[in-house]
C-alpha cells in the first residue's frame, strides 16, 4: 500500500493555473504509475491523467488535453498534474492514485491507493 498525499488545490479565476503535488511514502516509487481523477460535486469520480512508472507515457482525458501536464519526479516521489487555462467545469476534488500496473490508474477504480484529495474550485 502507498500511502499519498495531495496539495496545491485553492481557489482561482477561470483562465488561470494551479500545479497539483501528490508525494508518495513508498520505498520504490518508480514501480508505480500514477494518475490523477477527479470528482465533481453530484458527479463520479472520472479519469484525468496518468503517467507511466519511468514518466515516458502520458495519458489524458480529451477534456484536459493541450492544458493539464501530468510530470513525476521519481527522485522526490512526487507526481504533478500542471493546470492551465482553467475552466469552471475544472472544479472538483482532484485524487491522487498509484498502482504497480498502468492499466488500473486509467480507471476510477482500479488503482489500489488513493489520497484524500485537494479541493480545485475555478470561478468565473
Amino acid at each position: 500500500q502507498v500511502q499519498l498525499v495531495e496539495s496545491g488545490g485553492g481557489l482561482v479565476q477561470a483562465g488561470g493555473s494551479l500545479r497539483l503535488s501528490c508525494a508518495a511514502s513508498v520505498r520504490t516509487f518508480s514501480n508505480y504509475a500514477m494518475g490523477w481523477f477527479r470528482q465533481a460535486p453530484g458527479k463520479e469520480r472520472e479519469f484525468t491523467a496518468a503517467i507511466s512508472w519511468s514518466g515516458g507515457n502520458t495519458y489524458y482525458t480529451d477534456s484536459v488535453k493541450g492544458r493539464f501536464t501530468i510530470s513525476r519526479d521519481n527522485a522526490k516521489n512526487t507526481v504533478y498534474l500542471q493546470m492551465n487555462s482553467l475552466k469552471p467545469e475544472d472544479t472538483a476534488v482532484y485524487y491522487c492514485a498509484a498502482d504497480r500496473s498502468l492499466q488500473s490508474v486509467l480507471t476510477p477504480r482500479g488503482a489500489s491507493s488513493w489520497g484524500h484529495g485537494t479541493q480545485v474550485t475555478v470561478s468565473s
